[in-house]
């Protein structure tokens, strides 16, 4: 009786059989998917220097686990001669059903190949700091993930954005993760303002600041109709802390222009009557 069963169980010809292999590919696909995950992390882990393109490999890890259970489930149509007859009937409708799926998935398919092609031409990698266009506006965040279909940014406070890899690939990225960063820190002042003393306070408020690297210039870069537009530039060693140096700033200059009476321009409208 037991030998029967045995017999039966390792017969692909049979259900129990079919069943079995069924279970038993699974099970070595998961766990070779498993072992490359984990072979992976731990090739990452030893990288210290991040000599290893994060993105490429996270990449080729999702397509590998993908080709696993492609040829595992492959290797079971092979084994079970049921599957044989009904992958010969498959192939004569492969072109009809081919399109119908293109036809289908033309929005995943269109985000796998963005998805590559960001891959390949590489404008940036996992951990950069990118500035992306979203239905809300100009967002700012680190690049957390690249996958086959969906870019994921996370954001300085916090939340993620999720964005298809077409819309990835078909809009003006900046990239900000340059050695350096310039903090441009933009005041407008009255006419009658001391401009050269506003451009030294700003000068001196910057170089004292802990975050500055060096201050390239604080050129006048307008001259509006409601007054002056003074505009400091500094470099800074990130945009983390090119951000914290203009929150900064704004305040610590307006608080000293508010101390030397220097005057701050404002909107406003001159209405001129005549009389008759």
């Amino acid at each position: 009786m037991a030998t029967s069963i045995l017999s039966d169980l390792v017969n692909p010809k049979t259900t129990i059989g079919a069943l079995f292999y069924v279970a038993l590919f699974l099970l070595l696909a998961w766990l070779l998917t498993r072992t490359v995950r984990k072979a992976v992390a731990h090739v990452l882990k030893q990288d210290k220097e991040e000599r290893i393109d994060r993105t490429t490999v996270h990449f080729v890890t999702r397509f590998a686990q993908i080709g696993i259970y492609v040829i595992a489930f492959l290797l079971y149509a092979h084994i079970v001669p049921a599957l044989r007859s009904v992958g010969t009937a498959l192939l004569a409708g492969v072109g009809l059903a081919s399109i119908v799926v293109a036809f289908a998935a033309q929005t995943t398919l269109g985000n796998l190949i963005a998805g590559i092609s960001l891959l390949l031409y590489r404008p940036f990698k996992v951990g950069e700091a990118i500035q992306v266009t979203t239905p809300n506006g100009v967002e700012t965040g680190v690049l957390e993930t690249l996958a086959l279909g969906y870019t994921i940014v996370r954001t300085f406070d916090n939340r993620r954005i999720v964005i298809p890899n077409s819309v990835m690939a078909n809009q003006v990225t900046i990239n900000l993760s340059e050695p350096r960063m310039m903090a441009i820190v933009q005041m407008g002042l009255d006419y009658e303002s001391d401009i050269d003393r506003a451009r030294q306070i700003m000068v001196e408020l910057a170089e004292k600041h802990p975050l500055v690297q060096e201050v390239a210039a604080c050129p006048i870069t307008e001259l509006a109709s409601e007054g002056v537009g003074l505009s400091l530039r500094a470099w800074c060693a990130n945009i983390g802390d090119a951000t914290q140096v203009k929150f900064d700033l704004y305040e610590q200059a307006k608080k000293r222009f508010d101390e030397e009476g220097i005057a701050m321009f404002f909107a406003a409208t001159n209405v001129v009557l005549k009389r008759e």
